[in-house]
């Protein structure tokens, strides 16, 4: 419909140039994450260590992250279907509690049954709370 239409407005005007530009993509978008709180994970510590445990004597214990690996699956589709949301929103609270299990070296104090119980409602509570706090918006 539009070929060989001539544009409406034309300018030479540079509105971004890049040697003009003073901080990278990545500054901007760390900014962006700041200012969105996108990267809070730390939010979810307090939690994570009451129900798992970084204590030597269980060293020998299964590692939090690998144990909630393993469950994901199971885990995001029950809370899913308890809170009606979508499991690609769920994934990205568990994502961020698994790296924060990986980084604080947390273990499985407990039974599997009592760890699935336990992080399956710690799992539920933090989506709510990631939802209304508007987090899962994208930064742009």
């Amino acid at each position: 419909e539009l070929r060989g239409i001539s544009p409406c407005v034309t300018t030479q005007e540079e509105v971004d140039s890049l040697p003009s530009l003073k901080k990278t993509l990545r500054e901007h978008y760390e900014r962006k994450r700041r200012h969105y709180g996108i990267d809070r994970q730390l939010q979810y510590d307090p939690d994570l260590k009451r129900l798992f445990s970084a204590m030597p004597s269980n060293a020998t214990k299964p590692s939090a992250a690998s144990f909630l690996n393993r469950f994901r699956r199971e885990v995001r589709r029950k809370v899913a279907s308890w809170t009606g949301e979508y499991q690609y929103t769920i994934d990205q609270v568990l994502e961020d509690m698994i790296r924060r299990c990986r980084e604080l070296d947390l273990r499985v104090p407990v039974t599997e049954e009592q760890a699935k119980l336990d992080f399956t409602l710690l799992l539920t509570v933090h989506t709510m709370n990631f939802l209304r706090s508007g987090r899962h918006r994208v930064a742009l």
